[in-house]
């Protein structure tokens, strides 16, 4: 594409799919969609519809043509290579004509172990070769899809009018095909594991229905929100204070000091945002209370917009949650008609309302500031910093972000009170934590522990590993994380034991993998993983992932250039280089698990391969 539109036009089908977005073209006659963009001259918050008009592109016809961009740069008044821009920047947008139904394969860490390369050949069988079309079908490997739970997974992208994206986990070949057929999977929910007794962020997952606002608030929904409009929006944040509540999200910055910055900005208006781009490989807490118990998220992001003078808020979902996004969607439109949002919330006279917005398949988008330009409407990279998000956030205007689990907490501290909260974990880590068990264990699933659990004790609750099997290494964090060994069991699962141990607890990723597991394959995933999610934006990054691979690829073929001892200096160099100048997170943190694997499990000299 270019600066200037092509002769390219949309179809009727994909007119109707952007109007749908976008409201009815007051131009519509073929020789007035000219003067739309003429009329219709890009502000900040309409470029912000360029994400949600390319999904509806996108859903309908299974890519998004020539035609469909120009249509939504006229439409919106944004030049047409940067509408390009941002449809050519994730997984899930195709800018080249393909099938209307995709098969994405999960083929990263967890399911990788757990039958993945079964899945795999069964499409290739079933389908043909990866990346190509087959009567109207494809199928490709993917990265995580955040159902690691519930290995192998599978998500089934299907285009067209009426129809709607499926995630299969544990999927079989039987159920890929069943859905390719459309016919309705009904798959069993795994129980909730781990003791009933001391849940607090999951003490309605599993046993309210999630889709009534009734069932919600007989188990104390909106007592929270109740609590903060009685003591104000002050009190709130000081009992937030009050409670220590570190970030969930892997920062562990102190939430309310990150609220109260937001609360006391003079600049208006302010946003609320929630980070619910949960694409780090082998997490999915985030998702099991979004699907289990979205109300609480609805009912926490309006506390924090209470509190932090917002009027709007904004919850950004990763694109692979179809069920999550159909459960918030119904949650914020109960609320809102019940008054639980709206112009007058609960009738204390204040204004706050969600907006639900979803990625489509960039993991860099997790980082705050990548997620806020892919809110803006552009391509997902990150801002330099500072200014930083309390003072220049979201269009530039003070934001508070919080992940998914950070503000869920917020109604069980309001709910509890902020000492009785405090007493909970350890002085440096307060409170209940989420983790995600999953790999070689008898029982995976999201466990909620509290603060300072040692790892031994976690494992147990997940029944230990698998009947004559032994641990090998334990992944925690996620792919920006470290590998650890099991003699390293012992370690308390707080922020202030996991530096000390320099480990880090990410965003609660516990992957568990036994001696079958070829760890040096498992590098090599994680090393092609941050390769292809790397904006490109910075050289540290784009080409230290690169390099990264490629040495770690040597060392596994054995033509190492000169001794391995020389790869693995270079390595340990390129990942100081990648720390020291990569602008945001993913570059500073891509080499922790190939660093740990040589320097904790001595992977390369002997140990554990």
């Amino acid at each position: 594409m270019d600066l200037h539109f092509t002769t390219d036009v949309p179809t009727d089908d994909e007119r109707e799919a952007v109007d749908a977005v976008l409201g009815a073209d007051p131009a519509a006659a073929a020789d007035g969609v000219a003067r739309v963009a003429h009329q219709n001259r890009s502000t900040p918050e309409r470029r912000s519809l360029v994400l949600p008009a390319l999904h509806a592109l996108q859903h309908r016809e299974g890519w998004i043509s020539p035609g469909g961009v120009n249509y939504v740069a006229r439409r919106l008044g944004v030049p047409p290579a940067e509408v390009f821009g941002v449809a050519s920047f994730y997984a899930l947008f195709a800018v080249e004509k393909r099938p209307k139904t995709v098969v994405h394969v999960c083929d990263d860490v967890v399911c990788r172990v757990n039958g993945a390369t079964e899945i795999a050949l069964a499409c290739r069988e079933g389908i043909g070769p990866a990346h190509e079309e087959n009567e109207g079908l494809m199928w490709i490997k993917s990265p995580c899809l955040g159902l690691c739970e519930r290995a192998p997974a599978v998500l089934v992208q299907k285009a067209g009018k009426g129809r709607a994206n499926e995630a299969l986990a544990p999927a079989t070949p039987q159920w890929v095909r069943a859905s390719l057929d459309d016919q309705k999977i009904d798959l069993e929910p795994l129980p909730l594991v781990g003791p009933p007794t001391g849940r607090r962020l999951l003490a309605r997952v599993g046993v309210v229905d999630p889709t009534s606002l009734d069932a919600y608030r007989a188990l104390g929904g909106y007592a929270a929100l109740r609590r903060a409009i009685d003591i104000g929006p002050a009190l709130t944040i000081r009992e937030i204070k009050d409670a220590k509540l570190l970030g969930r999200g892997g920062a562990a910055f102190p939430t309310g000091v990150k609220w109260e910055a937001v609360a006391q900005q003079p600049a208006r208006p302010h946003h609320v945002v929630c980070n619910a781009d949960e694409s780090e490989p082998g997490t999915f807490k985030d998702r099991v209370v979004m699907e289990g118990d979205p109300f609480a998220l609805v009912e926490a992001m309006t506390i924090a917009g209470f509190a932090m003078a917002a009027e709007k808020g904004y919850i950004y979902l990763r694109g692979e949650y179809p069920l999550a996004k159909a459960r918030l969607e119904n949650a914020i439109a109960k609320a809102r008609t019940r008054g639980f949002l709206g112009d007058n919330v609960m009738g204390a006279g204040f204004k706050f309302d969600l907006e639900l917005r979803c990625g489509a398949g960039a993991y860099i988008c997790g980082e705050e500031t990548a997620l806020f330009n892919s809110l803006e409407g552009k391509r997902g990279e990150p801002r330099s910093k500072p200014p930083f998000p309390v003072t220049h956030g979201l269009f530039g205007k003070p934001t508070g972000i919080n992940n998914v689990e950070t503000l869920v907490n917020v109604n069980v501290i309001l709910g509890m009170g902020a000492p009785a909260y405090a007493a909970l974990g350890t002085p440096g880590s307060t409170g209940t934590r989420l983790f995600c068990v999953s790999g070689h264990i008898e029982k995976p699933g999201t466990y909620e522990v509290e603060c300072g659990t040692p790892l031994s004790k976690l494992l147990d609750l997940a029944g230990g590993m698998r009947p004559g099997r032994k641990i090998k290494a334990i992944l925690l964090g996620g792919a920006a994380g470290v590998l650890i060994g099991p003699n390293e069991l012992d370690l308390p699962l707080s922020f202030e034991a996991a530096r000390e141990r320099g480990v880090t607890l990410g965003s609660g990723v516990v992957a568990v993998f036994d001696e079958t597991v070829d760890l040096v394959d498992t590098l090599l995933r994680i090393a092609q993983f941050f390769r292809d999610e790397s904006c490109g934006q910075c050289v540290p990054c784009r080409v230290g992932t690169v390099r990264q691979e490629e040495a770690l690829h040597r060392i596994a073929q054995k033509r190492a250039l000169g001794t391995v001892a020389d790869e693995i200096q270079l390595l340990d160099e390129i990942s100081q280089v990648m720390k020291d100048a990569s602008i945001c997170g993913l570059g500073q943190t891509a080499a922790s698990v190939v660093s740990s694997a040589v320097t904790r499990l001595k992977l390369f000299n002997g140990g554990a391969a």
